[in-house]
């Protein structure tokens, strides 16, 4: 057998987040769905934990911990609960923003950024899709016109995960255009800039808890030292993260999956119908062995995924398949545990009623599953290229 995935260091991280988790997030699920929001309390208690700022350096306030398995913890416990709003922002915070400030910022900015994100007083929030421009990064239209020593940005974006409460605001925007072709550059902007317009709070199909918004920038000036990474080359440093933003989703996933599998094996071993119990009639058995293997398999591959971003091997092919396997998957056995649970598998008071309408999302945020396979296909055909 192949050794653990984890070591001693991630079993002992794993109590502590268990304990954050009991005390801080399961008493407050069914008050965040209502409320449309977790609030800022949760966010800070997290701060104080360690549990947000793992991976951001020591000297800016967070845990030195480059080994993403740490933040695997956090997922599955966070999914373990059902906490999928609240495991949704972190990772915008920690795998996204965070990262694009760990890997493209400058140190001026790091320095102003990052220990307010691991302390949890700072939410942070990616702004790339538009009304007109989801997956087709090229249609977006928001732009970013020098004037002197700021940038003037006009435009709007949606879909924007914590774009309500968000304190700052990673903007994707075109700051010109080469060959008709536009380029894209990345710029810091805070929410409390002139010009920062909240729009409409969007309702969802699920993931209730988490805000979502449109937002707009009305000739809203920044200095022209909040642009991250180099003026034009947004593509390049999407292509280069978006790797990762794959793999978080994809091991949220795979944690879904796991607790829908955990609660309905519960659900059907205490449930009895025609005198025996769920779990005890084969139809019930076949598909928990199906999905067992499947969700079993899957972790399989992404535990290697994990080990290669680690080691720096993880690429953008290996984040599509990761992407789009997994969350198809996710769906897939949310949708089988919810009809083992028959009618109460539809009443809120289960969980596995909120995991189906949180799951849904997943094969479209980051990357529809299309456009993964797309990267997937483009991969195969050049090794068959001459």
């Amino acid at each position: 057998m192949p050794q653990p995935f984890y070591d001693d260091d991630h079993n002992q991280y794993r109590a502590l987040v268990r304990e954050f988790v009991k005390r801080e997030v399961t008493p407050n699920l069914d008050r965040w769905e209502e409320d449309a929001s977790t609030g800022r309390d949760v966010w800070k208690s997290a701060g104080a934990h360690g549990i947000l700022g793992i991976r951001i350096a020591e000297d800016l306030g967070g845990g030195g911990m480059k080994d993403y398995r740490f933040r695997c913890v956090i997922q599955e416990e966070l999914a373990a609960v059902g906490a999928a709003s609240l495991a949704s922002g972190f990772s915008i915070n920690e795998d996204i923003v965070a990262s694009y400030l760990t890997t493209f910022g400058t140190a001026e900015q790091q320095k102003e950024w990052l220990p307010g994100m691991a302390e949890g007083s700072i939410v942070t929030s990616i702004a790339m899709s538009e009304p007109s421009a989801g997956s087709d990064l090229r249609a977006m239209k928001t732009s970013a016109v020098r004037d002197g020593d700021d940038w003037v940005i006009n435009g709007s974006k949606t879909f924007i995960t914590s774009g309500f409460s968000s304190d700052l605001v990673l903007v994707a925007a075109r700051t010109g255009e080469v060959d008709g072709r536009p380029r894209l550059s990345l710029i810091l902007v805070p929410t409390t800039t002139d010009g920062f317009v909240r729009g409409r709070k969007l309702r969802k199909l699920g993931l209730h808890a988490q805000d979502t918004a449109e937002i707009a920038f009305d000739n809203l000036r920044v200095p022209t030292s909040n642009l991250v990474g180099e003026e034009g080359r947004g593509f390049h440093h999407l292509t280069a993260q978006l790797p990762l933003e794959r793999l978080s989703i994809a091991w949220r996933a795979l944690c879904a999956a796991e607790a829908a599998l955990e609660w309905t094996g519960r659900y059907t071993s205490e449930r009895k119908a025609f005198g025996q119990r769920i779990i005890d009639l084969q139809n019930t058995r076949f598909r928990l062995a199906e999905m067992t293997t499947e969700v079993d398999i899957t972790r399989t591959f992404l535990e290697q995924s994990i080990l290669a971003y680690n080691d720096g091997t993880f690429d953008a092919t290996l984040g599509a398949k990761a992407k789009w396997w997994s969350t198809e998957l996710q769906n897939r056995v949310v949708n089988g545990c919810l009809q083992l649970h028959g009618g109460y598998g539809y009443m809120d008071e289960y969980p596995i009623s909120r995991a189906y309408a949180d799951a849904r999302v997943q094969t479209i945020v980051g990357g529809t599953t299309e456009i993964m396979k797309e990267i997937i296909g483009r991969d195969v055909a050049a090794r068959f290229s001459s």
